[in-house]
């Protein structure tokens, strides 16, 4: 699993790289601070969590607080990441969904894993398969990759009109995935332009 810390030295490489997501990779640099602060100092119990809430009200201020509806959520879902990788279960044992793939090469072609949207865990994932309905015929599963990014894979299903976002490292071998996904918040655009929903959100609610 990538250190937060190298996940922070990504963030700032690629907000140079993609200047429109310069000020989500600045907040999600913050965020894994506060998830550093966090998991050093976890609570027994998770409702204790909450005494973090004002913390990352100061990082969104454009979020009334106290949070409500999907802000409380999302809140939720930050504190939540650092107790849920300290009692981290092998994936889908913990419930939750994908939040992106990551290809890694193997022999002549490349191996295909998913990581968690709440613990970060890996797990191996055929490649010719939904990752939300498991939908395996290849003409429902079209694969889209704009030239200017062409290490990241949009992973579509015609089936549940869903999509991950994978990146592959044999085409760049220094990508962090789950920062990266971040980073190319424009392919996000891009495949709900079209009718695609994300099968699961990051860390910021994208």
């Amino acid at each position: 699993m990538v250190s937060s810390e190298d996940r922070r030295v990504r963030a700032k490489l690629l907000s140079g790289r993609y200047p429109e997501s310069a000020h989500l990779l600045d907040l999600y640099i913050q965020i894994t601070l506060l998830q550093d602060h966090i998991a050093a100092n976890l609570p027994a119990d998770p409702a204790g969590l909450a005494e973090f809430f004002p913390r990352l009200a100061a990082l969104v201020p454009q979020i009334p607080y106290p949070p409500t509806g999907d802000a409380e959520k999302f809140f939720w879902r930050v504190v939540m990441q650092p107790y849920a990788e300290h009692s981290r279960k092998p994936c889908p044992s913990c419930g939750s969904k994908p939040v992106v793939g990551v290809l890694r090469g193997e022999g002549d072609g490349a191996k295909r894993a998913l990581i968690c949207s709440l613990c970060g865990s890996e797990w191996p994932y055929r490649r010719l398969i939904c990752a939300n309905c498991g939908e395996e015929d290849k003409e429902k599963l079209p694969v889209f990759v704009a030239e200017q990014i062409d290490y990241i894979r949009v992973e579509a299903c015609d089936t549940c009109g869903t999509y991950l976002k994978s990146v592959d490292l044999t085409k760049d071998g220094f990508a962090v995935p789950e920062v990266d996904e971040i980073a190319t918040v424009a392919l996000n655009l891009w495949a709900d332009e079209r009718g695609y929903t994300k099968i699961e959100v990051n860390v910021l609610g994208m």
